[in-house]
């Protein structure tokens, strides 16, 4: 069974339009106006069980509006839906015995009691027994590091104690699947190597499948080997992170430092017959971007060397943020 499968997944909103002026507020009041906006066009979506996959797209491009259909806080318009085998909004009872949610900007922690009572008060909601809450969060509490901060009301917690607080709230039940979005959000580099330590363990000991939505692509990189893309309502991109960086991450870049000042205007003029273009950082050091990846360094050291004295010279890979960035500016579809 897949853990989601959505067909034709859409989402409206009808938003009601204003007129001009004292005359178009009285008609409003017998004909109002509206807007249709699709913040969700179409999409097809199947995660299997285990599966780490990275939900991404530019603000706006419908990924909230996504996650509250999967997890049935929203229904959708049109298109067919599964998670976990049900219809998240119809059997939404049963359904949320089933996942696990963490919302960066939202608690579903008390906040002025102490975590543990938090714990204890979800245990009851989700009907879990002693000895299910026992064997389960105890291996959760000592991996994340929290056991020291149960007696602590929340609202006496730092972000990143927070967020792993939340973390362990979430899996209380131990979901088969678990919804992220923006789980590292403002916290520091510490932090978020520990919350992705803990998800790759859970991911391994328990088959958890997980979905995240993030702009932090490092999280993506260090946690996902699939990626959605999400732009305008639409999936433009499904598919395998390094297929990503094969497909469009294939941009070579030198970075070359000379031994004394260069003008800008000279190296394009001397490598104007390789299709190459030049970025500068200082009057010493460039950046040579190959706009055709089969172009050998050599041909151009071998039209500059001769002219200027080369200090030093490294290649540079394209990050994946910056294959995101560039495929959302080109407008680039992939299906």
């Amino acid at each position: 069974m897949l853990r989601i499968e959505a067909k034709g997944l859409t989402k409206e909103f009808k938003s009601y339009t204003s007129r001009a002026g004292l005359s178009g507020a009285f008609r409003d009041l017998f004909n109002r106006q509206y807007r249709t906006m699709r913040a969700v066009d179409s999409i097809d979506l199947r995660i299997e069980p285990g599966e780490m996959v990275g939900y991404i797209g530019e603000n706006g491009a419908g990924k909230s509006t996504t996650i509250k259909m999967l997890t049935g806080i929203l229904m959708p318009t049109s298109g067919y839906l599964r998670v976990n085998g049900m219809d998240p909004h119809r059997e939404r009872e049963r359904f949320v015995q089933t996942i696990g949610v963490v919302f960066g900007q939202r608690s579903q922690l008390w906040w002025d009691i102490a975590v543990q009572e938090s714990f204890t008060l979800l245990k009851k909601v989700y009907r879990i027994s002693d000895e299910q809450y026992n064997k389960h969060m105890r291996h959760v509490i000592e991996v994340l590091e929290i056991e020291d901060l149960l007696t602590r009301p929340v609202r006496k917690l730092s972000l990143g104690q927070r967020m792993r607080c939340e973390l362990a709230a979430a899996l209380i039940h131990n979901p088969p699947l678990l919804f992220l979005d923006e789980p590292t959000i403002g916290l520091d580099v510490l932090v978020k190597l520990k919350i992705r330590e803990f998800l790759k363990e859970i991911n391994e000991e328990y088959g958890t499948t997980i979905l995240l939505t993030t702009h932090d692509l490092s999280d993506i990189e260090a946690l996902c080997s699939r990626v959605v893309m999400l732009d305008g309502g639409k999936v433009i991109y499904d598919g395998g992170l390094n297929e990503l960086r094969t497909t469009w991450g294939n941009q070579k870049t030198v970075l070359i430092e000379f031994t004394n000042p260069v003008a800008a205007d000279s190296l394009s003029l001397l490598t104007k017959s390789l299709p190459v273009s030049w970025q500068r950082e200082n009057e010493l050091r460039y950046r040579a971007v190959f706009a055709e990846e089969n172009t050998a360094i050599s041909e151009l050291l071998s039209l500059i060397i001769p002219h200027y004295e080369v200090k030093d010279i490294s290649i540079e890979a394209t990050s994946t943020e910056e294959i995101v960035r560039e495929i959302y500016r080109e407008g680039i579809a992939h299906a």
